[in-house]
């Protein structure tokens, strides 16, 4: 008996050790976050106008006063430093008291909960193949071009794809991916005339070089990105003025109205080939004057369709930031420029196209753009934009301001001016204009988001600016708890010549200025 115990324990230690061996490494990461917002105006809007300035805000909510929660959960299974994989779960964004299943993703909200509001994030392994400096992930990650000013203004999302990333020394690496943003989607049918089988045409590629180069005080990433764009792509169908859009994709790919002629009608051409889109740039940032820093961005981007001219979509953005070193504050002045849109609508747009900017936090504006850090999905902010495409801009900012232990403040202020031909509005987004007898182009598109055709969201033209004000707050209660507050006022100053008329019912537009407080807590752990 004693002999079968000890070999019963031997191949228990046996086992054991082999299990040990070749155990896996759970690690587990989280965020809640609680969000209250107040404020009023969050669309520009105060009558019945669809001008530029109407009903493309980006404001979420029509409440005054709104609360939403969210809730992420990370999950790495680590077997090795050459190894692992993760999966991150969302839950949420929530909004308190709405139970309407596919809005704005708030079901649950409701008295009672019990909402399938469970999202799927991310996805991945990451591997390193033996004896090589190269690192590989493979499926749903969260992806973005480089940027050391604003933060991407032409892609940061999550996406299916592959990176690949290979470092030749301390100071040179070369990251590449290729991302599937779309592809059997479309579900078929009549479009514009043509019987089109299910699925034809309709995945959207992308791929990216990314080249690295850092030294003690100076790092610089130029980068080039280039896709092809199925006309069905997505099912969000370049190749119609109707159904459904993708709104952020829609709005960064084709010009103002989609495809128009001179008098603003849609050209009604059937797509029947790929689109080319490219992008490229460089980003860097140089400390070698410390306690100075220099920062700046060039982007360039283009897309282009054989059949259809008017389709095509090109332009350039840059930025440039000066901080200065303080020891209770880093205080910087900055500036952008991005082209517009000239006056003819037939030769397509002079505004840099994007691909998608959701994930982006704007450095240089918090409530214009997209800059709200916390729940940018959902937040009440780019009133203007998520991108900054289209405008041009100067301001300045006390950024990291601390008088009191574990509490910092940041202020700022943004005065934002458009790019685009005043013409071109007026003749065809301001409406019905007596003086040339034209209708807005937005009158011959219908659907749900045709105000989106080209729109991110609103359209700001050389007449028209805004002067933006905001002071966020953050304070570390605990290691792993903090409460953030901001304040954000937007003064708009619009050319009543311009956008004499709206779209709707013929009535004058009437702009009121938004403005938004919000207050949030953050465990993560």
């Amino acid at each position: 008996m004693k002999k079968i115990a000890t070999l019963l324990l031997a191949a228990g230690l046996v086992f054991g050790t082999t299990t040990g061996a070749s155990a896996i490494d759970f690690k587990v990461k989280g965020e809640w976050i609680m969000s209250f917002d107040y404020g009023q105006n969050g669309r520009m809007t105060g009558g019945n106008g669809g001008t530029g300035w109407n009903n493309r805000g980006a404001g979420r909510a029509s409440d005054e006063f709104e609360a939403v929660q969210r809730l992420r959960l990370r999950l790495d299974a680590v077997a090795s430093e050459s190894l692992s994989g993760t999966v991150h779960f969302e839950i949420g964004d929530t909004t308190w008291g709405s139970d309407r299943p596919g809005v704005n993703s708030s079901y649950g909200g409701a008295l009672g909960a019990d909402g399938n509001s469970v999202e799927l994030k991310n996805a991945y392994i990451d591997w390193t193949p033996s004896n090589m400096d190269l690192k590989i992930r493979m499926g749903i990650q969260g992806l973005s071009l480089p940027s050391f000013t604003t933060g991407s203004q032409v892609f940061n999302h999550d996406a299916a794809g592959i990176t690949l990333n290979y470092r030749f020394n301390d100071n040179v690496s070369l990251t590449g991916f290729w991302v599937r943003a779309y592809n059997d989607n479309y579900a078929g049918g009549d479009n514009l005339g043509h019987t089109v089988n299910a699925n034809y045409l309709d995945n959207f590629d992308v791929a990216a070089l990314i080249l690295p180069l850092t030294f003690d005080e100076v790092k610089i990433s130029p980068w080039i990105m280039g896709g092809i764009v199925g006309p069905n792509s997505g099912g969000k169908y370049f190749n119609s003025t109707t159904g459904a859009s993708s709104g952020d994709i829609r709005a960064g790919m084709v010009p103002v109205g989609g495809a128009l002629r001179k008098d603003g009608t849609p050209s009604g051409k059937y797509l029947n080939e790929y689109g080319s889109a490219f992008w490229a740039g460089a980003t860097g940032d140089i400390t070698a004057w410390d306690p100075f820093r220099i920062a700046f961005d060039v982007n360039y981007g283009a897309i282009a369709w054989a059949e259809d001219g008017r389709l095509n979509r090109s332009g350039w953005l840059a930025s440039l930031l000066f901080t200065y070193k303080l020891d209770w504050a880093v205080p910087g002045i900055y500036g952008w420029y991005s082209t517009g849109d000239d006056s003819d609508p037939s030769n397509g747009s002079e505004r840099m196209p994007t691909f998608t900017t959701i994930h982006t936090n704007n450095g240089f504006s918090s409530f214009a753009f997209n800059g709200q850090p916390w729940i940018p999905e959902g937040g009440r902010d780019n009133v203007l934009g998520r991108t900054m495409i289209g405008t041009w801009g100067v301001g300045a900012r006390l950024k990291d301001m601390s008088f009191i232990n574990d509490l910092k403040h940041t202020f700022r202020v943004n005065y934002i001016g458009g790019t685009n031909s005043p013409t071109f509005a007026r003749r065809y987004l301001a409406g019905n204009n007596s003086g040339n007898g034209r209708k807005a182009i937005f009158d011959n598109i219908s659907g749900p988001n045709a105000y989106e055709l080209g729109m991110d969201p609103l359209y700001l033209t050389t007449r028209d600016s805004a002067l933006e004000i905001g002071l966020a707050n953050e304070y570390q209660v605990y290691e792993n708890f903090k409460i953030y507050f901001e304040g954000s006022y937007l003064a708009a100053f619009i050319d009543k010549s311009v956008w004499k008329h709206s779209q709707m019912n013929g009535k004058n537009d009437q702009v009121r200025d938004p403005w938004n407080i919000n207050l949030t807590f953050i465990y993560s752990f």
